[in-house]
């Protein structure tokens, strides 16, 4: 069967005794990165030297039905760099190859930086959405941001420390620049900060530079949706004073946090 462990994200304190069991049985581990996996395995006293293969972004669609196969006959842990894999790191494809083939996958968990960033926020936990890494060119970023303008639920994402700056400022942009948000940096690490503020605060913050492993989270749209006929009427407002029908139901749409699509079609219909 496939195994998938989750491994310390920081501390090495906070790995298993089920890691470090099974670690230390492990015939084979399939890594997102083969020297991290033997600093792990040296770190935690592991005396087994299983066979590593590796497996990241740039191979597993090529490795995953060979590993399946592989799984059918041993066990396959899988192990990436820092916490759970499949969640922003390699895993997933392996996972559905192998769902699709009736090959088995547990999980041994542990460590989560989504969880841990979450937990240590302060902000709403009932409900939540992970949105992992902003799309690196502008443009993309700035749009996957507008559509989430209206959402409700906490968010958590993950950011690289020399962007951070940058997606904050494009945050603050598009859900209001006094939304609640921490930047987790450093998480169980022993220069781990937690700093607190609204965006245009986290802004300045992060203009003073910041490294490390980065999780940020922002707290939901407090906004209540605006009725479908006020929004419509707004749409039509727009319209009145010479926008086009499809730019005007955009722009209420991301006011309004109604569809653009709903909007456009009530619009047409009411004129």
């Amino acid at each position: 069967m496939i195994i998938l462990a989750a491994t310390p994200i920081g501390n090495l304190g906070d790995a298993s005794r089920r890691l470090v069991e099974l670690l230390e049985q492990a015939p084979v581990v399939a890594a997102e990165d083969t020297r991290t996996t033997q600093r792990l395995l040296a770190g935690l006293g592991i005396a087994n030297r299983p066979r590593l293969i590796a497996l990241h972004d740039h191979n597993e669609r090529q490795k995953a039905a060979e590993l399946v196969e592989l799984a059918r006959g041993e066990d396959l842990v899988v192990l990436t760099d820092a916490g759970m894999p499949t969640v922003s790191d390699p895993g997933y494809g392996l996972v559905q190859t192998a769902a699709a083939a009736g090959v088995d996958v547990t999980v041994v968990p542990g460590p989560s930086a989504v969880l841990t960033a979450l937990a240590v926020s302060g902000l709403p936990t009932d409900r939540f959405t992970f949105e992992g890494f902003p799309a690196r060119k502008p443009g993309d970023r700035r749009r996957a941001l507008a559509a989430l303008a209206a959402e409700p639920r906490t968010m958590v994402f993950f950011e690289a420390p020399t962007r951070v700056t940058q997606t904050l400022a494009d945050m603050a942009a598009a859900f209001g620049g006094d939304r609640r948000a921490v930047v987790a940096r450093e998480l169980t690490k022993l220069h781990e900060e937690v700093a607190r503020g609204t965006l245009d605060e986290l802004v300045g913050w992060a203009e003073a530079g910041v490294r490390g492993e980065l999780a940020i989270v922002v707290a939901g749209s407090e906004r209540r949706e605006t009725p479908l006929e006020d929004a419509v009427a707004q749409v039509l407002a727009l319209v009145a004073d010479g926008g086009r029908l499809k730019e005007a139901a955009a722009e209420v749409a991301a006011a309004t946090g109604r569809s653009s699509r709903e909007l456009y079609q009530a619009a047409l219909a009411a004129r």
